[in-house]
């Protein structure tokens, strides 16, 4: 997607040139929030300032929010019937190979070193000790201050297009409504404050893009608060990546069960609204921030830890898939596939038809 952002606005619509779009990917992948949201929401913010980068950032999720409610919606009055539960029960299996390439494609950017392979272990080995994500990200973050080498900046690189104009008054306007949403929520609905409160600190943690809020929302939502089980949370990451928009989008569906369309709409502005104002926020001042050293330590201790939350998250999709031939033929196939830079759409698609022919004989 990302690729394609850089097509449509630096060749095509001529917003920014090459060098400030390659500034903004840069700064997307070294904060939280889903890289791709984020990059769109930087496209705007640089063109029409913060009013552009909410017109970019709605207009790039809408139409995967809009999709999700509907799927949310279908799912409450059709799972379970057979064709449905025959459906998904082979897509489980599928997403248990999209996790595991997810997790090798993280893994190969991510873990250069055996003190960066330490850290993964360690977080993995924690994370399935149910020790919460949370405080197993700060451990890794501790750990990259004290062991990882960060690459060393470009000395000749020219310094950052991007304008050092601080958002103050946008941002503030942003967070007093943000608090007057969250003090309206916490005195008619407890439920759908928490669900906001969540989605807020998941994306706040998810380093690394999309994929990054996996652990997090299988431990708060199934493990902690058992809102859903394990297998409808498959569920929701599988429709999550029927969606033209990242898996985070995967919190509408949750909220959507929760709460019905407010709470769809709540989990996704709770999943999507920090990622927004990091971007606004620490945009003016990523020239600095790129070469801190103690940032880039602590960002790739994160990164690394996310790597075995993410072979953590692999094992337990796992475990809740009743494994036959059909199902490690369908996992197979669809790893294979995705591997070989299948795009991952196709792969769902061909699986669920795949999987209402043959699993459900």
């Amino acid at each position: 997607m990302v690729a394609y952002i850089r097509k449509m606005t630096v060749e095509k619509k001529r917003w920014l040139d090459a060098e400030a779009f390659s500034d903004g990917v840069a700064l997307c992948q070294m904060i939280p929030g889903a890289t791709a949201m984020q990059t769109a929401a930087y496209v705007g913010l640089k063109t029409r300032g913060v009013i552009g980068a909410s017109a970019s950032f709605i207009g790039f999720g809408l139409p995967a929010f809009l999709l999700m409610m509907t799927f949310a919606a279908l799912y409450t009055h059709t799972h379970n019937l057979p064709i449905v539960v025959s459906a998904f029960s082979g897509l489980q299996a599928i997403i248990v190979a999209i996790i595991t390439n997810a997790t090798l494609s993280f893994g190969k950017t991510t873990l250069k070193d055996w003190k960066a392979l330490v850290i993964a272990g360690i977080a993995a080995g924690l994370f399935g000790l149910n020790v919460n994500p949370i405080l197993v990200i700060l451990l890794a973050a501790m750990g990259g201050l004290a062991l990882i080498r960060p690459k060393q900046p470009n000395s000749n690189r020219p310094i950052s297009s991007m304008q050092a104009v601080p958002y103050t008054k946008p941002l503030l306007l942003i967070l007093s409504v943000s608090a007057i949403g969250f003090l309206l929520l916490f005195l008619f609905s407890r439920t759908l404050f928490s669900l906001a409160v969540l989605m807020f600190r998941i994306d706040l943690l998810a380093f690394g893009g999309g994929f990054a809020s996996v652990p997090l929302m299988l431990h708060e939502i199934v493990g902690v608060r058992h809102w859903i089980d394990s297998k409808t949370f498959m569920n929701g990451i599988v429709l999550g990546q029927v969606t033209p928009g990242p898996i985070v989008i995967t919190a509408t569906f949750i909220g959507y069960l929760l709460g019905g369309p407010l709470g769809g709409v709540i989990a996704t502005i709770g999943i999507f609204l920090p990622s927004f104002m990091v971007v606004v926020g620490i945009s003016p001042y990523f020239d600095h921030l790129r070469t801190s050293s103690s940032f880039n330590k602590v960002v790739g201790g994160v990164l690394c830890s996310f790597v075995g939350l993410l072979l953590a998250v692999t094992i337990r999709f796992a475990l809740n898939v009743h494994w036959n031939l059909s199902h490690l033929s369908l996992a197979s196939s669809a790893l294979i596939a995705l591997l070989l830079k299948v795009d991952i759409l196709w792969v769902v698609v061909i699986g669920t038809v795949i999987s209402v022919m043959v699993v459900a004989s």
